[in-house]
């Protein structure tokens, strides 16, 4: 998988997902379409991904499209925000985030 931009999320599957957030630390937006919090949470998303995407990658994932991957990260309620650094889970968000407690946390796994 080519990561051309990193300044835009990134879409994820489940074939992809493993792959895309095995190295570094990757910010992941577990949202569906009939969300109305996920598309108030998706600007936010990419003003992050145009701040951060050199230091981080930031990504998305359909739980709709995606379920298995949902499962197994135990996603019950949407928008659910992970950060993964190099493969694990590290923090956790649910529900809309503030695009800079979202830049905050990721800075802090950085450091």
């Amino acid at each position: 998988m080519i990561l051309a931009d990193r300044k835009k999320p990134v879409v994820l599957n489940t074939s992809s997902f493993e792959q895309v957030i095995k190295n570094g630390v990757t910010l992941v937006d577990f949202w569906a379409s009939w969300c109305g919090p996920c598309r108030l949470q998706e600007p936010i998303l990419n003003d992050a991904a145009s701040e951060i995407g050199e230091e981080a990658l930031v990504a998305k994932l359909n739980v709709d499209d995606n379920r298995l991957t949902a499962a197994r990260y135990g996603i019950r309620s949407i928008p659910s925000l992970i950060i993964f650094k190099n493969g694990k889970p590290v923090r956790q968000f649910t529900g809309v985030q503030p695009k800079h407690i979202l830049i905050d946390a990721v800075k802090s796994i950085l450091s």
